[in-house]
């Protein structure tokens, strides 16, 4: 009890020294933060999740029109990742531009290693990876995806896995690489080849456990089972498509939606108007959803009871989503033209949908599917939350 009355007093007296009282402090948790990147300005906006607003705009951060964002672990830190080759950290309590390199030529995403010291950049120019000291972004790394004498591959679908260690695939390749960072000075590689044709992006199941990655040369997945002592890939889903006339590929579908719901993922079909669900216990088929276009981000709610889909062009003005008792399509939702990125709340009470050619963002209740709040921002694409920061793969 007197504890507890010492807390309180504490805390009722704004007058002793170091007990500041302001908003910076008391205000706004990093938890409750994210940010939505602005494509055309080369900037981000800070939101406040709860109150869904916008608290302010870090520019200088170069091209994002191919941008991803992972945080520190406490939340407080983004790591923006730039397609101009670029590493931006931004402070997101002050909101500031704290540091930013020049790293490669050309890159497409990055990831934050388990215990959140190590940032990872994958990078088509010069192909492979990067890793950086996620405090002074001095490099500790350099993987090159050399896959032949003289020919390099693009890196896509980097993750991170438990035990300081990054998983990515090599486009050009044709293979999986597992890079062990556990020693900063010596980092051992895994090759895994012949995974598939053309991986073109890839997800972590939120175990840690499966690695799987999109092929875009054939139909079908490569999959890989992190706790065999030897991992290997092996193929899932193959000829999915089943001799059927593929359509035109509009738009490459994302698999880092986290589609992954109880023991059922979804992913989308590439080149198809379907989404498919697979046992991932067998990691065969169980079912095939139709939807309104082709499938680009297939993203679970948290609670896995919804899946909800956005879509390449024509289809790019909507979102439908999937009750996933039923698996057929419950909601249909018109947010706006460009439809690039959709993020959940932490808890999934609501979903944050950026619509790039409306200049907007619309927070929707995910039970009544009702319009919360629309927040104006010029060419949003990517959205993302701190609460990313506690998950692995993201």
């Amino acid at each position: 009890m007197k504890r507890r009355d010492g807390l309180a007093l504490l805390a009722a007296a704004p007058w002793l020294p170091g007990c500041a009282t302001s908003t910076a402090v008391f205000g706004s948790g990093s938890g409750d933060l994210g940010v939505v990147v602005e494509r055309a300005s080369g900037a981000v906006a800070v939101v406040n999740t709860s109150r869904r607003v916008v608290l302010g705009e870090v520019g200088g951060l170069g091209d994002l029109s191919h941008a991803s964002v992972v945080f520190s672990r406490d939340g407080g830190t983004a790591h923006v990742f730039g397609r101009d080759g670029a590493l931006s950290k931004v402070n997101l309590m002050t909101r500031r531009l704290e540091a930013r390199i020049q790293q490669a030529g050309n890159s497409i995403g990055g990831a934050i290693s388990q215990d959140g010291t190590l940032v990872a950049a994958q990078n088509y120019t010069p192909g492979g990876i990067k890793v950086f000291d996620a405090q002074t972004l001095a490099l500790v790394a350099d993987i090159p995806a050399e896959y032949a004498a003289g020919r390099s591959s693009r890196v896509v679908g980097l993750a991170d896995l438990p035990g300081q260690r990054f998983i990515f695939s090599l486009f050009d390749a044709d293979a999986i690489w597992i890079a062990d960072l556990s020693d900063r000075t010596n980092p051992k590689v895994t090759r895994l080849d012949g995974i598939g044709r053309q991986p073109y992006d890839a997800l972590v199941t939120p175990d840690g456990r499966h690695y799987i990655a999109g092929l875009f040369g054939e139909d079908g997945l490569a999959l890989v089972d992190l706790w065999d002592e030897a991992p290997r890939a092996r193929r899932i889903l193959a000829g999915y498509g089943r001799g059927e006339q593929p359509l035109p590929v509009y738009k490459m579908p994302h698999l880092r939606g986290w589609a992954v719901a109880g023991r059922h993922a979804y992913l989308p079909a590439v080149g198809r108007h379907e989404v498919l669900v697979v046992d991932t216990a067998s990691w065969q088929e169980v079912g095939r959803i139709p939807v309104a276009g082709q499938p680009v981000f297939v993203m679970a709610r948290p609670d896995g009871r919804q899946v909800w889909v956005n879509f390449a062009v024509p289809d790019y003005d909507r979102v439908q989503v999937i009750d996933t008792v039923s698996r057929r399509v419950v909601h249909t939702l018109l947010p706006g033209k460009a439809v690039l990125h959709m993020e959940f709340t932490p808890r999934g009470e609501a979903v944050w949908i950026s619509s790039r050619d409306a200049n907007r963002v619309s927070v929707i209740d995910t039970q009544r599917f009702e319009t919360l709040a629309t927040l104006d921002i010029t060419s949003p694409s990517g959205v993302f939350f701190t609460s990313r920061a506690a998950r692995v793969g993201f």
